[in-house]
């Protein structure tokens, strides 16, 4: 944590800073499984005349890391696939995760998006289930712009104080919406 908040320091200022951000956020949703908000409040509040920029940029880079894993699972799984579920999961769970993109994939792809789990995962299984690219990527896009953009709202309604706010309640928030997300998917469930 201590390179990694030395690194976010000499980004603040930089002139590539959006750029490694979208770096970053494609590096964390394909082989990364550390959070980008270690890295992403502190350089939110610290550049707020760019906060809504910087969500973008980090939404941007995690949906064509998406693609990118997404590709990994549907043209590689034979050669990879053992080697990602062995180094992100273990073969029962992926199991259960191909079980779940093939019933529900979208509100899968969307819960896995918003929870701290690892979102290699969803990538994978997406792509060896061959499931809808489209429908993929559109539950990718929700799920990080409400997971990044959340954070930007709360960067611009506490300012420096959102970091202890965000550390303090994270796992609450990370409940709440994936609460709202199972219950989306379920009154879809029901009513359509």
């Amino acid at each position: 944590m201590g390179k990694l908040k030395e690194k976010t320091h000499k980004m603040i200022h930089s002139k590539n800073m959006l750029t490694g951000i979208t770096v970053a956020s494609f590096l964390e949703s394909t082989i990364v499984p550390v959070p980008l908000e270690a890295m992403l409040i502190p350089l939110m509040q610290a550049r707020r005349e760019r906060l809504w920029l910087i969500a973008l940029m980090a939404t941007l880079g995690c949906i064509v890391g998406a693609v990118f894993g997404y590709a990994m699972g549907y043209f590689l799984f034979d050669l990879v696939g053992d080697w990602f579920i062995q180094t992100f999961s273990n073969p029962e769970q992926f199991d259960r995760v191909k079980q779940q993109m093939q019933s529900q994939g979208f509100w899968f792809v969307m819960t896995v998006g918003i929870s701290p789990v690892p979102f290699q995962i969803a990538m994978l299984a997406a792509g060896a289930t061959q499931f809808s690219l489209l429908y993929f990527l559109l539950a990718t896009a929700v799920a990080r712009s409400v997971r990044y953009f959340g954070l930007a709202a709360v960067v611009y309604i506490a300012g420096n104080k959102a970091e202890a706010l965000i550390k303090r309640y994270k796992i609450l928030a990370v409940i709440g919406l994936t609460a709202v997300v199972v219950l989306l998917w379920w009154l879809f469930n029901t009513f359509a």
